[in-house]
């Protein structure tokens, strides 16, 4: 046991010496080539790569990009969602959900969505003595499923 700890601590600090040394090697390249070291280090420094930022290697436009465009729609899921999260910048929102789409399960997936869509959500106490919350619940879930739906096609269009 002693001696995997002490194998591990050296492979940590052979690997730390190791970028240490790396990083020593692109300062060397900058000192000695200035602004040139960037070719060495660089495939496509003189390309179009600023201009084509964001877009996938076919030109396509990525998800996070396609789900912004949506949620500014006038789709009637787009103008819910826009109005459950109305405080939220669209593009966070974006990736959230492109989150929320790498999960496995689908369950996991529309309770993930809903979670994103409840983060606005007050609980308040209605004169009834039950939270508004249980009649929103119903609500969230229902438009969780309905964007998911919209999210999967767009991802279908995408690919």
């Amino acid at each position: 046991m002693v001696q995997e700890k002490q194998s591990d601590r050296q492979q940590r600090l052979d690997n730390f010496l190791q970028a240490v040394e790396a990083a020593q090697k692109v300062q060397d390249d900058i000192m000695k080539y200035g602004t040139e070291a960037a070719h060495l280090y660089c495939d496509d420094v003189d390309g179009d790569w600023l201009e084509t930022w964001g877009e996938d290697e076919d030109g396509q436009q990525s998800f996070v990009e396609l789900v912004t465009n949506f949620l500014q729609s006038d789709d009637l899921v787009a103008v819910r969602v826009r109005k459950q999260l109305k405080d939220k910048s669209l593009q966070k929102i974006a990736v959230e959900l492109e989150r929320c789409l790498s999960l496995s399960e689908d369950e996991d997936r529309i309770f993930a969505v809903k979670n994103v869509l409840a983060a606005n959500v007050v609980v308040a106490e209605s004169n009834r003595g039950t939270s508004s919350n249980e009649i929103d619940e119903n609500d969230l879930l229902d438009l969780a499923k309905e964007l998911l739906e919209k999210l999967a096609e767009i991802k279908g269009s995408a690919e």
